[in-house]
């Protein structure tokens, strides 16, 4: 597994955690960071996830915005926490990071969907980034 992948579910683990727990996505970064301090080994994946979740927290509401418009008729609170986080995790790497191809945002999004979420989420997430990339 690529250190971009484990970044990206450790970005999930953060949202995740946050959304559940209703606590701010910052607080939940900042015990994350913590944590990650005694880990060295797994720096390359902490630096992105950091990336990811401080992306997330600066363009938040834009974020939001793009994926309310392309889910059709789903509302954000409806959606299931795993859904929303990856959703977020994916628009954030299509909209904000030239780096990441958008097709990789897209399959990466949709795998950890496949394995982590709803047996339809797969094909929901797939279908939103989609919609988001085409319209970017």
């Amino acid at each position: 597994m690529s250190a971009r992948t484990k970044a990206r579910k450790r970005a999930l683990d953060i949202l995740f955690s946050s959304d559940v727990r209703g606590e701010e996505v910052s607080v939940v970064l900042a015990a994350a960071a913590k944590r990650a301090a005694n880990e060295p080994a797994r720096e390359a994946s902490w630096l992105y996830a950091r990336d990811i979740v401080d992306g997330i927290i600066d363009n938040r509401d834009e974020i939001d915005e793009y994926i309310t418009t392309h889910s059709r008729d789903w509302k954000l609170q409806r959606m299931p926490a795993v859904d929303r986080a990856l959703l977020r995790i994916g628009t954030w790497e299509i909209v904000y990071n030239d780096e990441v191809p958008t097709a990789v945002a897209i399959d990466e999004a949709v795998e950890l969907a496949k394995e982590l979420s709803t047996e339809d989420s797969g094909a929901f997430v797939h279908g939103v980034l989609a919609r988001i990339a085409r319209s970017i």
